[in-house]
């Protein structure tokens, strides 16, 4: 991945950080809440991160098998469970873009949980 593929990426993970976790905490009534429900389920009342994501893809066109491997290609040494792949037959588009979702929303999970629990630590 070349230099401004990796800023592009840090960007946008920026970005959806920012924006979810802006939502989340007008959604939760503040960060104690936020983190609670985010902890709890990430895809529950308020939280919907699994939504989030499938809406930010399809904002910045990362909803396609050429996005869907930008941001695989960034997230190449994290993890994936392969459990998490539908036991019936998929298109390879379909695999991908699974498992560039999962892997983002993943990291999305993780860095919204920093912030909040910044915001917590340092009354912000």
């Amino acid at each position: 991945m070349n230099d401004y593929e990796k800023q592009y990426f840090n960007t946008l993970l920026q970005m959806a950080t920012e924006r979810f976790v802006e939502r989340a905490l007008q959604r939760s009534e503040g960060a104690e809440n936020a983190l609670r429900l985010l902890r709890t389920n990430p895809h529950g009342e308020g939280i919907w991160l699994d939504q989030f994501v499938d809406v930010f893809f399809e904002e910045f066109l990362l909803n396609n098998p050429e996005g869907s491997c930008f941001i695989l290609q960034a997230l190449a040494k994290r993890k994936y469970h392969f459990q998490n792949i539908p036991g019936h037959e998929s298109t390879v588009e379909e695999i991908v873009e699974k498992m560039a979702k999962e892997v983002f929303e993943n990291l999305l999970k993780q860095k919204a949980e920093e912030v909040l629990e910044q915001q917590l630590a340092f009354g912000g």
